[in-house]
């Protein structure tokens, strides 16, 4: 089969399209899937350019995120056969056999989900991860209520924009932070109450503004380094702040968090996979189901900014260094 292997560690350029063995059924809950598209997502721009989390030789295969047609199925598969259409977010983080930017994948199929039927395979194989990270932030973490205010970062993002969709759905108020107008209109269409232009305003200042002095009462941290601090005076006391980035604590401490008494919550969606927690990757496909059901409700959307062949995922992989991208990004597989 066809794949996009990191030959090395570097720049968008060690990404190489070679020919890989048709990767075949390990265990009784595997299937084999036909790829049609695959998500591209940040983290695999970090590994990339900083190396795997596994001591496994390269070249690998990245791509956490796929959506294709099932090929075959192994023994103890449950309510998947040849022909359906799946989405799911699993490997390509380095382990060998594993990863997205392919023709084909072999995957645990506990750990997938039907494809929403309203969405083409790009839309879908953009989802999972971002879906997943959204979900756990606001609902795992931070325990979103309806009628709570919540902040969301980057509302015109990857994550940011589903964060939107899933805490209006949870039947909150959303106030979220765009770079140009352009981007807040987009944020307002997927839901948002307010948008707040971050280059030109004072974030925490136009939060507290918003909410009578009071402040959020969640906080979701989607960019990470100074913003992350910059947050803490936006949440009200015994508010939540959730971030996706490991805070950096040369640039603040916690001290105004904790006269707050905030309670902080760090997400990483890829625990499951890193730990082999079979439970986490099995919630991460009921997620992937109940968004779906969103999907083909016209309750959730997804944003694909722009797709690129499998070929030419380098060109991917230099978009999204921009840090200027819009929504997500996908790789189409032929």
């Amino acid at each position: 089969m066809k794949a996009i292997a990191m030959m090395r560690v570097g720049t968008p350029e060690v990404l190489t399209l070679l020919d890989f063995p048709e990767p075949k059924l390990v265990t009784p809950h595997h299937i084999l899937v036909k790829l049609a598209a695959a998500g591209v997502n940040p983290i695999d721009t970090k590994i990339r350019s900083r190396g795997t989390f596994y001591d496994d030789p390269l070249p690998t295969i990245l791509g956490c995120d796929g959506a294709g047609v099932v090929e075959a199925v192994g023994a103890e598969v449950k309510g998947l056969r040849a022909g359906d259409l799946v989405y799911f977010c699993d490997g390509g983080l380095g382990q060998a056999g594993t990863g997205n930017y392919a023709e084909y994948a072999v995957v645990d199929s506990r750990f997938v989900a039907k494809k929403p039927k309203n969405l083409s395979f790009p839309e879908s194989a953009a989802a999972p991860l971002v879906l997943i990270t959204a979900w756990e932030a606001l609902g795992d973490r931070a325990r979103i209520q309806a009628g709570q205010t919540v902040l969301i970062h980057a509302g015109a993002g990857g994550v940011g924009h589903v964060a939107i969709q899933l805490a209006k759905n949870w039947g909150t108020k959303v106030i979220t932070t765009v770079s140009t107008p352009d981007k807040a209109r987009l944020a307002r269409q997927l839901g948002a109450d307010e948008t707040i232009l971050y280059k030109d305003t004072d974030v925490a200042e136009a939060v507290l503004d918003l909410t009578n002095g009071e402040g959020v009462d969640i906080a979701f941290d989607t960019v990470g380094g100074q913003v992350f601090w910059d947050t803490v005076p936006a949440v009200k006391v015994y508010g939540d702040l959730v971030t996706i980035l490991e805070p950096d604590f040369s640039l603040d401490n916690l001290k105004l968090a904790r006269k707050r008494n905030l309670r902080i919550g760090l997400e990483l969606m890829l625990t499951p996979m890193l730990t082999g927690d079979v439970a986490g990757q099995i919630h991460h496909a009921e997620i992937l189901k109940q968004c779906a059901e969103w999907f083909e409700s016209g309750k959730l959307h997804i944003h694909l900014g722009q797709t690129f062949p499998l070929a030419d995922a380098k060109l991917a992989h230099a978009a999204i260094a921009t840090g200027s991208t819009t929504g997500k990004i996908a790789l189409t597989i032929p």
